[in-house]
């Protein structure tokens, strides 16, 4: 079966209930023994085959009783109020891991740990991210509120600079780290104070990571 073939540049903002530094991104195993995570991206540029993409945003809630790669996940894609219905579909597909060459991108691996996908909700996302300060906000009325901010030295309350670059990664090449706090209720709820954070440029297609 032929893929459609799609490609978006943007913006991440990551928050997960790991400690700061995230285990997944160092192949090791989940601060709590299980994982829940919100994804959100904002498209400066897309298209999925003919469909324009670009202003819009999407995002999904996760959750796993144990390490990701066991699987048993719930997942539940969000996209934005403002696309029409092919839009809508469109990032609906990109989010769920469809239309993906097997391995190459992190929305295709969370896709087959996934047991239970749940309704995508459409909503009004008010996403702002600024990758060089580590900072981010993430609106969506009565679904979720997000925000990330530096990371701070426990002892001075100093601001602290984490990149990690992952040169073979298959989420992005390089990222900010930093500290995240979210509040959500729904089917899958996130309450997460001063944990893993981080925020990222992403170029996705088809094939995977654009380097």
């Amino acid at each position: 079966m032929a893929f459609t073939d799609w490609e978006i540049e943007g913006s991440e903002f990551v928050n997960c209930s790991c400690d700061c530094g995230c285990p997944c991104q160092f192949n090791s195993l989940p601060t709590h023994g299980y994982c829940r995570a919100h994804t959100f991206v904002r498209v400066e540029r897309g298209r999925y085959g003919e469909v324009r993409l670009d202003g819009l945003a999407f995002g999904m809630f996760a959750s796993w009783p144990g390490p990701i790669h066991l699987g048993n996940g719930t997942f539940q894609s969000i996209v934005d109020e403002r696309a029409d219905g092919r839009q809508r579909a469109a990032l609906e597909a990109i989010g769920q891991g469809r239309d993906t060459d097997p391995g190459t991108l992190v929305w295709q691996v969370f896709s087959t740990t996934i047991t239970t996908l749940l309704p995508t909700i459409c909503a009004a996302i008010d996403l702002q991210i600024d990758i060089a300060e580590r900072t981010a906000s993430l609106q969506i009325p009565g679904v979720v509120e997000s925000t990330a901010a530096p990371i701070t030295n426990r002892k001075t309350g100093a601001t602290q600079r984490v990149r990690v670059t992952l040169p073979a990664g298959f989420e992005f090449t390089e990222a900010e780290f930093a500290a995240g706090w979210t509040r959500a209720g729904g089917d899958i709820p996130l309450d997460f104070a001063g944990t893993h954070a981080h925020l990222a440029r992403v170029h996705w297609s088809t094939h995977g990571v654009v380097r």
